[in-house]
């Protein structure tokens, strides 16, 4: 498979055939995010992801669940989009799923009818950049969407369709000493919108973001990795849900708290607080990427 950029998947799709139908991040301008900022988007000739769905096949591939990538794939163009998925079953006519990365903007561009013909066409989940429970965080770091409740519309949407959604957050995201409360707003969210998985990273900051230079100016204050931590129990404690996987990796510890929702979540509490009792008289580390 020729692909262009770093792979970004959540790790619940580890298992999926990752198919490139797009280059970059259409919307590519979240103040912390510098995955694709190095490239240009743009959609994948069609002869192309033909060629790479014959290849697999004739290499015996014939995977349950197809993930379609770059950044947000549920961006193309709906008649496009439909294309796409027609092809991959006819070379894999078994497939169960076809999942991908979406934004909320992307959901609010196809109307009810398309997200239906969608979902019978086997789009099953898409994983949406949630990041925070907060709308002033929203704006700060320059979302599509500007706020919760516009997310949860789209959200809602999509679940009356018959898709199941994904949520990626970020501990720290909010700044220091106000994890807490972003947990509480995020978890009251989540609670209400049911996702079916749980991707979160702690922020990094890269140096060459607007973040970084805000940090630099005395605008943002980060937090460290130890208040990050207290951020995700306290979001775990309040998690309602009523089958969510959970993962959520804090790299700079080697820390990686994952599991299943609500069965797991005394497990998953118990590490989180190891973790926080290990680091928590350490000098403070912050995930910073150079």
């Amino acid at each position: 498979m020729e692909y262009e950029g770093r792979i970004c998947r959540g790790p619940m799709e580890r298992a999926s055939y990752m198919l490139p139908v797009s280059v970059g991040c259409s919307y590519n301008a979240c103040r912390f995010c510098e995955l694709f900022k190095h490239l240009k988007y743009r959609d994948l000739p069609l002869e192309q992801i033909e060629q790479e769905l014959q290849r697999v096949k004739d290499a015996g591939g014939a995977p349950a669940t197809v993930y379609l990538g770059d950044g947000n794939a549920f961006g193309t163009d709906f008649d496009r989009l439909v294309t796409i998925l027609r092809l991959v079953h006819r070379y894999f006519p078994d497939v169960q799923r076809i999942n991908m990365d979406a934004t909320v903007t992307n959901i609010s561009e196809k109307t009810d009818e398309q997200l239906r013909a969608l979902r019978a066409l086997n789009v099953d989940r898409l994983y949406l950049g949630i990041e925070t429970g907060l709308d002033d965080v929203l704006v700060y770091m320059n979302k599509d969407h500007k706020t919760m409740a516009s997310a949860e519309e789209q959200i809602m949407r999509l679940k009356a369709a018959g898709m199941t959604w994904a949520a990626h957050i970020m501990t720290g995201v909010a700044g220091h000493g106000r994890g807490i409360e972003n947990a509480e707003a995020l978890a009251a969210f989540l609670n209400r919108t049911q996702p079916a998985a749980i991707v979160n990273f702690s922020m990094f900051l890269h140096r060459r973001s607007s973040i970084y230079t805000d940090i630099q100016n005395g605008i943002f204050t980060p937090a460290d990795e130890v208040e990050n931590m207290h951020e995700q129990r306290r979001l775990l404690e309040l998690l309602e849900l009523d089958s969510c996987d959970f993962d959520g990796m804090h790299d700079m510890l080697e820390v990686r708290v994952r599991g299943h929702l609500p069965r797991d979540r005394e497990k998953m509490l118990k590490k989180n607080d190891e973790a926080i009792a290990q680091y928590e008289h350490e000098e403070p580390v912050i995930a910073l990427v150079r």
